[in-house]
């Protein structure tokens, strides 16, 4: 019984690390982001959507990841 409390929290936790994971590649995404939108069009947008917006907006998400994957791999060599 021990060992599947301990298995269930360790599922818990491991979900809760995901979640925020998330919202810090969002995060960074969202700033990574802003920092190029150049005009208002870029920021808010038309409703049919901006092409150059969902551009940005893709390689922002994309560099948040890279970023926190450097992250791991730093802190996983200095765990060592």
């Amino acid at each position: 019984m021990k060992s599947l409390l301990g298995e269930h929290k360790a599922n818990i936790l491991s979900r809760i690390m995901d979640e925020g994971r998330k919202r810090v590649i969002g995060i960074m995404a969202a700033i990574l982001t802003a920092m190029h939108m150049q005009t208002a069009d870029d920021l808010f947008g038309t409703p049919q959507g901006s092409p150059r917006t969902d551009r940005l907006i893709e390689a922002s998400i994309q560099w948040a990841e890279r970023i926190m994957e450097k992250i791991d791999a730093r802190l996983k060599e200095q765990a060592r």
